[in-house]
């Protein structure tokens, strides 16, 4: 079966950036619904056609990754809002609560005063660089395509 709109794929994958660095090797498959935007349209792009046994290299661009690093994005936080005790450097992860949940962000630069926080993904603006092996390609079950995702069917319960 080859990899097409609404087709769950199982893969392995190595993801390095342009010098070489591995970022994410893991060691479990990973399953997704093709044409869902459940992995980003990069790599969804190049796994076009793939087929069970199929090994590619796929490079992906900023903007069919994680997008362009904006300067936009970069929040200036007085120091006393920091989390009491924290290791204040830059490259540290600090997790923030949102609206939508929490959201880590990374400290960019720390002043006397303020702390700069950097709220784009750690991987936007760098060119990415997939060496993926495609596992299986299968059907989805009908509660898959309805939930957008592959995987157990999700159960509400209301009291």
């Amino acid at each position: 079966m080859e990899t097409t709109y609404g087709t769950v794929v199982s893969l392995k994958y190595t993801l390095s950036l342009d010098d070489g660095e591995v970022v994410e090797a893991p060691e479990e498959s990973f399953e997704y619904l093709h044409g869902y935007h459940n992995i980003v349209p990069g790599l969804e792009k190049g796994l076009e056609g793939a087929q069970p046994g199929d090994l590619r290299s796929i490079v992906v661009e900023p903007a069919d990754g994680y997008g362009e690093h904006d300067a936009d994005r970069m929040i200036t936080v007085p120091i006393d809002r920091m989390p009491e005790g924290m290791q204040l450097e830059p490259g540290a992860k600090v997790m923030a609560e949102t609206g939508q949940g929490p959201v880590a962000l990374t400290i960019s630069e720390v002043g006397e005063e303020n702390v700069v926080l950097d709220t784009n993904h750690p991987l936007a603006g760098k060119r990415l660089h997939f060496d993926v092996e495609v596992l299986e390609v299968r059907n989805p079950e009908r509660h898959e395509l309805q939930q957008g995702h592959p995987g157990p069917q999700a159960c509400n319960t209301y009291s």
